[in-house]
């Protein structure tokens, strides 16, 4: 991949792809990945849109990737663990590997606009717990999602 730079211009020209949770249907936004459009691969960078009443994605949290945002404009409810906090444009979340889970809920009346950036390990897992499911995402394998009370932790015997 060529490109370097994306310009405001073409910013607010990409359409981005509406995307909806496969855990959840309320959890709908436009997604524009700006990381995508030159070529980054560690770190995913995208500036995404969500409708109030919305959403941003279903209750979860990550062993291995951190997450944040930066809300650019409007209001949301920020669920962290047990927490819900009322947050608003130039607020800033950091979502740390193997912390709390975490959704946002757009609970104003206008659009919700943010930046989210995540890191884009090789592995990751990561816990629904609201619907007490566990995903396990390896690059080059699918996606393998499983009910957590289903989980076995074998004996596999002592290490050298």
């Amino acid at each position: 991949m060529d490109k370097y730079i994306v310009t405001r211009e073409e910013i607010e020209d990409y359409e981005g792809v509406d995307k909806t949770h496969f855990l959840n249907d309320n959890a709908q936004r436009r997604n524009k990945s700006l990381g995508d459009l030159t070529g980054l691969t560690g770190v995913g960078f995208h500036i995404i849109e969500i409708q109030p009443g919305r959403d941003s994605t279903e209750f979860h949290t990550h062993y291995y990737e951190d997450e944040c945002v930066y809300i650019l404009e409007g209001i949301a409810e920020a669920t962290i663990g047990d927490t819900v906090t009322s947050v608003k444009a130039g607020d800033f979340i950091g979502y740390r590997a193997g912390g709390e889970a975490h959704k946002l809920f757009n609970n104003g009346s206008s659009v919700l606009r943010c930046i989210v950036v995540g890191q884009r390990l090789a592995h990751d897992v990561a816990d629904y717990p609201l619907q007490k499911k566990r995903i396990f995402r390896q690059e080059g394998l699918p996606w393998n999602l499983v009910d957590i009370e289903d989980i076995v932790e074998p004996d596999a015997g002592q290490k050298a």
